[in-house]
């Protein structure tokens, strides 16, 4: 059997081809031509997952040529309370003869994470479903003693397990085994690291960049989906609503939203709204509304290049988020981030540092749930709340944020990830009450170029003068 350590070696030639990303001129965005043996590639998640485990991958891909309308992901309700495994496959099967009669491919590189390398592996099982998959890329997830379905394989694999510690050797004989050293579970599907390796294996050459890459604020495009989590089934009947809104106070600046979309459906398909056309230079609120639900307000980094897999996901009734207390004195939140949460991470909230409720972490974290519980006013970071620190990936912090109704103050959040030398990303919102108001927080899982951006002059959108409304400060 072969030695993973040796491949660190390997991994570490492959990041050295990688250039720095080009400078900037005018409106023409950088990108390099498409490039070899360019073909579809279909992502499948993992437990508790969805499209947004690939949302940066995607925007890798696309920095470096690769046509946009040539990347999917495939959801399932990864549970697999409502469908058993067989009937995931038939699904997949079905997924990805319409990628190839869509595409004109004769076939398609999969991509599986975690349980979706247990889906992938058991695809690949049947010749007829591998001949329809010309490379496999399986993420942190199963091991095996042969290629899965015979088809060419890279294996990527996080270094630390959810303990914290080392994991054992694992491999998946005769494949590319490419070892991330330092890494961790969610990390290792989404790191630019795991991108250069994924790059390599389907081209055969090394990437122009690992960033994304900032494109004109005028062409910057964003779609997906509201589904209910972790089921990845449309919402029913909604709407959809985009507000610009103040960086510093979160607040929405003009009295309509920039685009307003009505969703339907509640299969695995549905829930779908956009593309709609933003500014990358400026912060959005995305907002769900449903009958008889509170509104569940989303707020998000800037968009600095198209992304075409943005998540809305809400609890349905009964669902993991009415757990949380809820009062009309404090605001409740849900902080997600596609990068495990670790102890070197600093997560501030109105100038709090709210981890060490957490650490030591020894588990994968992607889902926060911050709120004030039993609603008496009061914090608690000296333990995780139980029933959230019980739930695969996801744990609670007991903090007070104070709210009103409607709102009269700003929330911030303010996140240094460990691997960020420092940057910070900002995020604020209205403190809304949360018995009246659900808010969920994403966080992106790589820091973005702002100096990048400020080498374009942004651009008044065509279209009709809005009311101004007001701020509060």
């Amino acid at each position: 059997m072969r030695k993973i350590g040796i491949l660190c070696v390997a991994l570490a030639l492959i990041l050295a081809l990688v250039i720095p990303s080009a400078a900037y001129a005018g409106d023409t965005p950088f990108t390099p031509p498409p490039p070899p043996n360019v073909g579809p590639i279909v992502f499948v998640h993992g437990g508790a997952g969805s499209a947004q485990q690939f949302e940066s991958q995607a925007m890798r891909f696309a920095s470096n040529g690769w046509p946009q309308d040539l990347m999917f992901a495939f959801e399932y309700d990864s549970t697999f309370v409502t469908q058993d495994l067989p009937t995931v496959i038939a699904r997949l099967d079905a997924f990805v003869d319409s990628v190839l009669a869509q595409t004109g491919a004769n076939k398609v590189y999969l991509m599986g994470h975690s349980l979706g390398t247990t889906v992938s592996h058991t695809y690949l099982s049947v010749p007829a479903r591998a001949a329809k998959v010309a490379k496999y890329v399986n993420i942190d997830g199963r091991t095996a003693l042969a290629l899965p379905g015979g088809v060419p394989t890279l294996a990527i694999w996080a270094e630390l397990a959810g303990t914290g510690l080392p994991n054992p050797l694992r491999q998946i004989v005769g494949a590319t085994n490419v070892l991330l050293p330092g890494q961790f579970h969610i990390q290792s599907a989404t790191s630019a690291e795991a991108f250069a390796a994924m790059y390599w294996f389907f081209t055969g050459q090394g990437p122009a960049t690992t960033d994304i890459l900032p494109v004109p604020p005028g062409q910057v495009e964003i779609a997906g989906r509201a589904v209910f989590f972790p089921a990845n089934k449309g919402v029913g009947d909604a709407t959809v609503e985009i507000w610009e809104v103040n960086p510093v106070t979160g607040y929405r600046i003009y009295d309509e939203p920039t685009a307003t979309f009505a969703i339907s459906g509640t299969g695995y398909y549905d829930g779908t709204w956009g593309p709609v056309q933003v500014n990358g230079l400026k912060h959005y609120e995305i907002v769900l509304l449903r009958e008889g639900f509170r509104p569940h307000h989303f707020y998000f980094e800037p968009f600095m290049r198209s992304d075409y897999f943005v998540r809305l996901q809400t609890s349905p009734p009964g669902g993991i988020g009415d757990y949380m207390d809820r009062s009309d004195n404090h605001s409740n939140l849900v902080v997600t981030r596609q990068n495990d949460w670790r102890d070197a991470d600093i997560l501030q909230i109105n100038g709090v540092s709210v981890l060490p409720a957490l650490v030591p972490i020894r588990k994968n974290l992607i889902g926060l749930f911050i709120y004030d519980k039993g609603a008496d006013g009061a914090s608690n970071l000296s333990a995780p709340i139980p029933y959230y620190h019980a739930i695969t990936f996801m744990s609670g912090i007991d903090f007070y944020m104070p709210a009103a109704n409607p709102p009269d103050g700003t929330i911030s959040l303010v996140v240094t990830p460990r691997w960020g030398g420092g940057k910070t990303q900002v995020i604020n919102l209205p403190n809304w009450a949360s018995l009246g108001h659900g808010v969920s927080i994403i966080v992106n899982d790589y820091v973005q170029d702002i100096d990048s951006w400020l080498k374009y002059v942004p651009r008044q959108a065509p279209g009709q003068q809005k009311k101004m409304m007001y701020v509060p400060v």
